[in-house]
């Protein structure tokens, strides 16, 4: 069977990868996008070197999905890290290995990519249409929003992949959370992930080291612990290390009230180690020079310490090396959803079939960050977006055919 028209409503990678899959099969492929270009939130990910996947051992790489980590397996499967990469190469594109694992191309940019890839659909007869924005259902279709006034689609198969909620400003806002909910399709309501928090710092502290970054640190929370860097923020916290365990963080504040962030400023030091340092300084040293002689803090960190601790002038060598090497930071609440660099939340999984195809509405797909799962940044985000996208075009192309 032939000639079928397929709809995939969202023009980020999760589309993009179905449509690869659909196109050159004889039926008519068109990509609705409500943006004037396609993938604006894949090329803002490439502005510092697009990292498109992960390289660590496949077992560990498929168990960072979080809760989805099951239903997530079978796509991941289909098209692994390495599937990523050789995709990217047959369209021009090499990729290497960077020091942490993560995978970038070798020209540390989206675009030619994107570009690429866009010519390789259009190739084969894929129409894209921009400037489209879904507007819900209608009695018999798809309702659409177009510079040339509203118009209603009736095609044979639909995929929704309109992203998250996170950076809204380049097309994943969201709208369509109430139709689908009053299509009776159960959605969680969206939560940040991979974001900053907010911290209580004093007016002083704040005007004085908002921006700078606490480099050579561990922190530890309930998703582990991880050694990096993070940047103190005129509101909070944030960076790459606090993104590791902004879920957890989260997750606390929302069940306990409460939550902290722990930070070994001196990791390279055991807690004796440091406590015997600190002893050896003279009593009549100031606080300064004993930290920066026994522990080789200054700057940020001894403002950190002095910041967060009330007592800490009257402390003994052990009470401050375990303060060194255990500083709880209190965070107060996530940053808001669209400075987030991506969301929680989306469509529940009892909606969704192993075909990816929503229950109640046979034809109807979905994929990508519609869907309600996580990520850390590193790659995952990215990986599952193509794999989701893909194992739905899959599907979408067998369900057509019986």
């Amino acid at each position: 069977m032939t000639g079928k028209s397929i709809a995939i409503i969202g023009g980020g990678p999760a589309g993009l990868m179905a449509a690869d899959v659909l196109a050159g099969h004889g039926h008519h492929v068109s990509i609705y996008e409500a943006m004037p270009t396609l993938g604006r939130k894949f090329l803002l990910a490439g502005k510092s070197g697009l990292n498109i996947t992960h390289s660590e051992d496949y077992g560990q790489f498929v168990q960072r999905f979080g809760s989805a980590n099951d239903r997530l397996r079978a796509a991941l499967d289909a098209f692994t890290p390495q599937d990523i990469r050789n995709w990217a190469a047959a369209l021009g594109t090499e990729t290497f290995v960077g020091s942490s694992g993560r995978v970038f191309p070798t020209v540390m940019k989206a675009s030619p990519l994107l570009r690429a890839f866009l010519r390789s659909l259009e190739a084969r007869g894929v129409q894209i249409r921009t400037r489209h924005r879904w507007t819900g259902f209608s009695d018999t279709g798809y309702r659409f929003a177009t510079s040339e006034g509203d118009m209603v689609i009736h095609p044979d198969a639909v995929l929704l992949a309109l992203g998250g909620a996170s950076w809204p400003r380049l097309g994943s806002d969201a709208h369509w959370v109430p139709w689908l909910r009053d299509a009776g399709i159960a959605v969680a309501d969206f939560r940040p992930a991979n974001c900053g928090f907010d911290v209580a710092w004093s007016e002083v502290f704040c005007s004085r080291f908002a921006g700078a970054p606490v480099k050579s640190v561990t922190v530890t929370s309930a998703a582990g612990t991880t050694q990096g860097e993070f940047v103190i923020s005129r509101h909070g916290v944030e960076g790459s290390l606090i993104y590791a365990h902004a879920s957890a963080l989260r997750d606390a504040l929302e069940h306990q009230g409460k939550a902290a962030l722990v930070l070994d400023l001196a990791p390279a030091k055991s807690h004796q180690k440091l406590a015997t340092d600190l002893a050896r300084q003279p009593s009549k040293a100031s606080l300064s020079t004993r930290l920066r002689k026994a522990a080789s803090i200054d700057g940020v960190k001894a403002a950190l310490l002095r910041e967060l601790l009330a007592d800490i002038q009257t402390m003994d060598a052990h009470a401050l090396a375990h303060s060194i090497k255990s500083l709880a930071i209190p965070v107060l609440r996530p940053r808001p959803i669209d400075e987030a660099i991506s969301s929680a939340g989306g469509i529940c999984w009892s909606e969704i079939g192993p075909d990816y195809m929503i229950n109640r509405h046979p034809g109807l797909f979905a994929a990508g960050e519609m869907l309600d799962w996580e990520a850390p940044t590193g790659g995952y985000l990215l990986s599952a977006c193509f794999a989701t996208g893909r194992a739905a075009g899959m599907a979408m192309r067998h369900w057509l055919y019986t």
